[in-house]
Parts: structure tokens; sequence; C-alpha cells
């Protein structure tokens, strides 16, 4: 197979030379190349989703009525082909307009800084979810770990502790989250899928999910099961207490069990019913948002009649 010729990003000393200041302000420009989408692949482990939502749909629109305005942004490969370093979202557009090219400008990165300029783009996306976050984060700062001039040893000890505190310094001060934030985000990478998607979700919050990251994979498969016996998600107090536990390895699904079911501050007058048991006596037509208006509906009809029993009875 007749080798594919790799794409000149640059002139040569030699050629500027010859140039007037114009020409040599407009070769600095980036240039900008039609690439087949056949040619193109995704980013490894790209953790940002690309979603077939209402966003996706307009966009695909805009791409049909305007075409692509911003190019995305491609590293070329050993093999001759592309990979996505900023701009999936627009590749899918392209894919489901139909069209056969995209505009792309080709940059010349190694592996890992191209994982810092992807996640550098795509953090600047008005919605993330706190797993791209996660995984994100956690790509860029061994990234950087491994850039050229990180000093391996210092006085014959490694550093690795100490440099990744610097790192989520440095990446912090281009970030929207401060260094403990970063912390934390990265600690969800150790969460089960499920219950890395429950924080998705927004049914668990950030810092629980912190301290529950700390379980080992079993714990929290015997958490996800009590959470189902339970019908609630563990506050940030029984977090800790599992958390605990689990350090001392008394964590069993026993004391889970007994920690869910502990009664917490804001459940106090509240009374818990599952809602599949409500569902049978709820009429289809009542949407899932109304359940609790028709359930308040129908125990003041129920409590009408049997004050007219009452009456009956006199």
């Amino acid at each position: 197979m007749k080798e594919r010729p790799k794409i000149d990003l640059g002139m040569t000393g030699y050629d500027e030379l010859f140039m007037n200041d114009q020409e040599r302000a407009e070769s600095r420009l980036p240039r900008i190349y039609d690439i087949p989408l056949s040619e193109i692949d995704d980013f490894p482990n790209h953790p940002f989703k690309v979603k077939d939502d209402e966003d996706m749909l307009q966009l695909v629109e805009s791409v049909r009525e305007r075409g692509i305005i911003t190019p995305i942004t491609l590293r070329q490969k050993e093999d001759g082909r592309y990979e996505i370093v900023s701009g999936h979202r627009r590749r899918k557009a392209c894919e489901i307009a139909g069209l056969e090219t995209i505009p792309a400008e080709i940059k010349e990165l190694t592996r890992d800084e191209a994982i810092i300029l992807m996640v550098e783009s795509n953090l600047q996306r008005s919605v993330i979810l706190p797993s791209e976050k996660a995984f994100s984060y956690k790509m860029r700062l061994e990234a950087m770990k491994r850039l050229p001039g990180r000093p391996s040893k210092e006085n014959g000890v490694p550093v690795g502790p100490d440099f990744s505190g610097r790192s989520r310094e440095l990446l912090a001060a281009d970030s929207p989250d401060s260094n403990t934030q970063i912390q934390r985000y990265i600690r969800l990478t150790w969460l089960i899928p499920e219950l890395l998607q429950l924080v998705d979700d927004g049914k668990i919050a950030l810092r629980p999910a912190v301290e529950l990251s700390y379980l080992n994979d079993w714990e929290q498969e015997d958490l996800l099961n009590a959470m189902d016996l339970a019908d609630a998600t563990p506050s940030h107090a029984q977090a800790i207490k599992m958390r605990k536990f689990s350090a001392e390895n008394k964590l069993t699904p026993e004391v889970i069990e007994s920690i869910m079911c502990e009664e917490k501050p804001n459940q106090k007058e509240k009374i818990n019913i599952r809602y599949e048991d409500a569902r049978r006596y709820i009429p289809s037509s009542v949407p899932y948002s109304q359940t609790g208006e028709f359930i308040l509906k129908a125990l003041e009809y129920y409590h009408r009649h049997l004050e007219r029993q009452r009456d009956d009875a006199r």
C-alpha cells in the first residue's frame, strides 16, 4: 500500500527569507484543509459525550445552512489518518448532515500535548457533566506529568505526589475549578459506572460521591442494592460514615443497609412511598411530575368520604 504523504504544516526559515512582511504574516496564519470524514478518528478515551439531543439537532441545521464556521482541530497520526483534538460534535453534525469533508486545522502535537489541548478546548463548553470533568482532569494531569522537563527525582526521592499537587495548581489556573475542586472531581473516577451515572443525573451530590469513591467495588455494589431497598441516596454524613467503616474493614452489606435506613435531618416529618407501589392507583394520563399533587387530591377526596360516612352514621 502506498504511504499517504504527510501535510506540510509550515514554511522553512529559508523560504521566509524571500517573503515580504505581509507574506510572512500570512504564512503564519492557521492553514485550513478540507479533510474527508472517513479519514478522521475519535480521540482515544475521549471523556466528553457527544449526544443526539436538541443542541445537536440545532447544530446539524446550522451546518446544513451555513457549513462549519469554526474549523475543527486535528492531529495527524503515524499511519497518515487523523484524530480529533477539538470538534467531535462538529464532526458528528457533519456526518448527520450528509457532508463528506470538514474544514480542519492540522496541528503537529505529541499525544500528551494533544490531550492538554483537547481538555482545554472542551472545558469551555457551557454544560459539562461531572464524569466528563473527572476523566478529562485526570487525563490532563497525567499528560502534564509526562511532559519533558518534569523532574523525576529531587535529592534522590521521587516527587510524584508533590508534583501532582503543583500540576493541579497549574491546571486550576486555566480552569473554572479550584485545585481542591479538581481533586474532588478526579476522585469520581474511582466510582463504579452505576454510581457515577447517578452523579451525572444529579441524584448524588459531589461531596458524598467523593466519600463513596473510597469504597471498593464490591462495597459500592452493595451500596447500590441498599439504595434500591431504601429508595434513597446517601447523604454526605452517611457517606462519611461508610468510608470510615470501609477503612476499618467493617463495611458489610448489613452495615450499609443500616446506615441507609437512618433518618436524615431533611427527611423528618416526611413519608416515603415507592413510586412503583403508588403507580398502580394513578391513571396513566397523570405525568410523573404531577404524581404528588394527584396523591394529595386523592387523600383529600378520601378524607371527605370518611367525613360523609361519619355524618351518615350519626
